[in-house]
């Protein structure tokens, strides 16, 4: 391509033996900002604040990093995770800020530079309960030093490559969206009570047990190292389905804590977690164990779908959080709450009409899999698009490297 033969050019006039390699801690510094209280954050504000999360965990009406910025997740299952923030922002105590001391790195190029090597900070993060990134595995991380003309032509391609895939994909995300309002219309029309027979019933009427556990302490590596029992924390509700869990736990994690198992095909609810995890629900497709942020419903499935429970509470998800206690940002639903949440089951000659139920599963599953299947459709094409542009990011990134 033109764009890539003047790279080239520039290579073999700049610098025609290769390309340098020199540590992180030689170009930046590395620094990480100041921890909030949960009771700080705000939902809305001035200044979003990143404490090791890849989303945002709040708002402050203060910052301390200015714009511009690349910031690097140091802690929980997104350590590694690097970002280049265009506003300021407040960093917190778990979050890595990389700013450029030399005259010989751009600061952007520094940004793609760490971007590209993501995957190879997430495997490097260590520790087993809470796994975190260690600073010093940034400060030796080596990154080539191409003459600045160079850099700031790899900038140039791929600031106007990432501009036009972000259009592309805000087009294709719109379109998503508007598929997942037909979806969820739909939805809400199978689940609605216009049906004669269909009773509206508590869930502890319909359950056969709603409760909570916990979490082993995350400072005994032995609850936590050679694992082989799947924990799960609120965060993966979003998951939905949950086939598998980020976390595990030991024998002797689960014997001495109050953590217990939450059989197959129960539903869990949020109580409690972070941003807007509250009120949202999953099902579960294997036995695991859970944090004491999550509310774990079974059933009799002689009687009712659990499948269909789940599908009516993920459509309740403003209603859930409208119940539940605190304001906005710091609220929890518990145990009496889920407890009393109404459900509308269908209704057969006096009896739980099962069948009905599997029947109104058995549609949304479809379209749950048509609009959400990232194999299909799409989120697949969104997805191709990424790992175009990350391949693309790739090849101009590589470099021939000085002979040592």
């Amino acid at each position: 391509m033109k764009n890539q033969s003047k790279i080239e050019q520039l290579l073999n006039k700049l610098c025609p033996d290769g390309v340098a390699l020199k540590e992180l801690w030689f170009l930046a510094s590395i620094e990480t900002g100041r921890q909030l209280n949960k009771t700080e954050l705000s939902e809305m504000g001035d200044y979003p604040v990143l404490n090791g999360w890849i989303n945002s965990s709040g708002y402050y009406h203060e910052y301390n990093t200015t714009e511009n910025t690349v910031a690097i997740s140091q802690w929980w299952a997104s350590a590694g995770y690097v970002n280049f923030v265009t506003t300021k922002f407040w960093a917190g105590a778990h979050c890595f800020v990389i700013k450029p001391t030399s005259d010989k790195i751009n600061n952007k190029f520094m940004y793609f530079i760490l971007k590209n090597a993501q995957e190879k900070l997430q495997n490097a993060k260590l520790g087993a309960g809470i796994p975190g990134l260690n600073r010093k595995e940034l400060q030796d991380f080596q990154i080539p030093i191409p003459p600045l003309p160079v850099q700031e032509e790899i900038v140039k391609i791929l600031d106007t490559f990432t501009e036009l895939e972000a259009e592309l994909e805000a087009e294709l995300e719109a379109e998503l969206e508007a598929r997942k309002s037909q979806y969820e219309y739909y939805r809400d029309d199978l689940l609605s009570s216009g049906d004669n027979e269909v009773k509206w019933e508590e869930l502890a009427e319909i359950t056969e047990k709603i409760y909570s556990w916990g979490t082993p302490k995350t400072e005994k590596s032995e609850y936590w190292e050679n694992w082989n029992i799947p924990w799960m924390s609120s965060g993966e509700v979003n998951n939905e389905t949950i086939y598998q869990t980020e976390k595990f736990i030991t024998e002797s994690g689960l014997k001495n804590s109050s953590a217990k198992y939450v059989p197959k095909n129960s539903v869990v609810i949020a109580l409690a977690g972070q941003w807007k995890t509250r009120g949202k629900v999953a099902r579960i497709r294997i036995n695991l164990t859970t944090n004491q942020s999550l509310a774990a419903v079974t059933f009799d499935h002689a009687k009712i779908s659990s499948d269909y429970v789940f599908y009516f509470l993920k459509s309740q998800y403003t209603k859930l959080r409208q119940v539940s206690s605190g304001d906005g940002t710091r609220g929890w639903l518990n145990l009496q709450m889920i407890s009393t949440f109404k459900v509308p089951i269908p209704y057969k000659n006096w009896k739980p009409d099962l069948e009905k139920q599997k029947k109104i599963v058995s549609i949304l599953d479809k379209f749950d899999t048509l609009v959400n299947d990232i194999s299909i459709g799409l989120p697949a094409e969104i997805n191709a698009r990424r790992q175009q542009y990350e391949y693309y990011r790739k090849q101009l990134l590589t470099f021939k490297l000085l002979e040592k």
